[in-house]
């Protein structure tokens, strides 16, 4: 398998499953309702704050692959629309895991030889960099839905 496959393939795990971690998002969140995803514990953020903020960058990095600019931004990353009902969660969710799956399939296609390059400014990294950000991020996340689940 060629190194871009792998890294969509890493990314589908976090997600989807099957990864070393035992766990993924999906398993994580299975179970979680609207109410529990909007519920603040202690000044931590919402399980549903987090996952918009995991996925905002998803969204970001989908843009750059399909040539469009760069235009996330850290402060706007928690600013998720209302989730009031179960439905506006399960529109969150299955925003995630279909951004997830195109993100994965954009990496698929891309040439192994584009990883090395200079991901829109010399300063940000590489390619490759910059496509494992957004899973080694998820990670840390997922492990803060876990810890506030239990909280819950």
């Amino acid at each position: 398998m060629k190194l871009t496959g792998q890294i969509a393939a890493h990314l589908r795990q976090l997600h989807f499953g099957g990864s070393w971690t035992s766990t993924s998002l999906t398993e994580k969140l299975s179970d979680v309702t609207w109410k529990q995803a909007t519920t603040q514990v202690d000044s931590l953020h919402t399980i549903a704050a987090l996952v918009y903020h995991m996925n905002y960058f998803v969204d970001a990095t989908i843009k750059v692959l399909q040539g469009e600019p760069l235009e996330a931004r850290e402060k706007l990353s928690f600013d998720h629309p209302p989730i009031q009902s179960q439905q506006d969660w399960e529109q969150l969710l299955d925003k995630t895991y279909s951004d997830a799956e195109t993100l994965a399939g954009l990496i698929e296609q891309m040439p192994e030889s584009q990883l090395w390059d200079p991901f829109i400014r010399e300063e940000y990294g590489n390619y490759y960099r910059c496509l494992h950000g957004p899973i080694e991020h998820a990670y840390y996340h997922l492990g803060q839905i876990a810890l506030i689940k239990s909280l819950l």
